[in-house]
């Protein structure tokens, strides 16, 4: 437990910057890491390591960024005496005086897409280690080191019938496992 807290407390900084990226009050993002790390240490026996710590960790965050945002929607916002001030500031840095970028933004990665991704190839690896071991082996051979049919036989002293078996064998697992843990779960 004192390991799983200081993870959780090194994370935090992360935690609180990705809830005040979305929240934009730091009262609320507060609350928000708040009530992760408290459930994260009501839940830490429901981590089965099927994805990494911070992944499971961010996917509660998202959770209690949602909440606060619920909770909150109502609430009317003041803008603040020094609002078009620093919208004025922003528009120097950022444009020049005939109005085009000083400099052109970059393409900017979606985070949401690159988080999901993340947490299917977490997902897609926890099924590949629950391959049996010649199956899982031929399958990494052939479909990700991208290795010629006929050198995995020879490789592996099997013949080409043999190894077209263990791959659809692997594949049928692979789709079984993927079905049952990320496509047909519930919403992330």
């Amino acid at each position: 437990m004192q390991e799983l807290a200081r993870r959780i407390d090194a994370l935090r900084p992360t935690l609180l910057r990705l809830a005040q990226l979305q929240l934009r009050n730091p009262a609320w993002a507060e609350d928000a890491v708040s009530e992760t790390v408290l459930a994260v240490l009501q839940g830490a026996q429901r981590f089965n390591g099927a994805s990494q710590l911070k992944t499971w960790i961010v996917g509660i965050l998202k959770h209690k960024v949602l909440d606060q945002l619920r909770q909150h929607m109502r609430e009317p916002v003041a803008a603040g005496a020094n609002d078009a001030g620093e919208e004025e500031d922003l528009d120097a840095l950022l444009y020049r005086s005939d109005g085009h970028f000083r400099d052109m933004p970059e393409h900017w990665a979606d985070p949401c897409s690159e988080l999901q991704r993340d947490q299917f190839f977490a997902v897609l690896e926890a099924c590949l280690e629950h391959l049996p071991n010649r199956q899982g082996r031929v399958f990494l051979m052939r479909e990700w080191l991208e290795i010629d049919s006929r050198v995995i036989c020879q490789e592996l002293g099997i013949a080409p019938t043999n190894l077209w078996v263990q791959l659809h064998r692997a594949r049928l697992r692979l789709r079984e496992c993927l079905q049952s843990n990320w496509f047909g779960a519930p919403p992330r």
